[in-house]
């Protein structure tokens, strides 16, 4: 024996949606509570409220460029491009310029930066 199951959904109306949508925006709501009250699952509500805000994100969208901006468009945050000055960096230095001092002594060496890795070797052994 086979027993057929119907699904029915329920329908809710727009000014429930919007009630409901208000009651939640309000600060310290807990969606779980307003959802509750009004005897609809706190599921059903998050998809409302996702809905919503797709909604209000396909209405923020920026003008066209051909529009002239209006008062209400003005509002909407939107990004502006800035052209920006090409930092310019000093030029590299031709040769690696060291200066050592061992008490009175001082000493300023010049070392090709071709010859980088020498250099190194240098210091390593002379820091020995």
């Amino acid at each position: 024996m086979e027993v057929e199951r119907v699904v029915l959904r329920r329908r809710h109306s727009a000014q429930l949606k919007a009630l409901v949508l208000e009651q939640c925006a309000a600060p310290g709501a807990s969606v779980a509570k307003v959802a509750m009250s009004h005897g609809v699952n706190a599921n059903i509500v998050h998809g409302w409220r996702k809905l919503a805000r797709e909604r209000q994100g396909a209405a923020l969208s920026p003008p066209s460029p051909t529009t002239l901006p209006t008062k209400a468009s003005a509002s909407v945050p939107q990004f502006v491009p800035v052209a920006l000055a090409q930092a310019t960096l000093p030029p590299a230095p031709a040769d690696i310029q060291i200066e050592l001092r061992r008490g009175a002594t001082a000493m300023k060496i010049t070392w090709p930066i071709t010859a980088a890795a020498e250099c190194a070797t240098w210091m390593r052994e002379w820091l020995r």
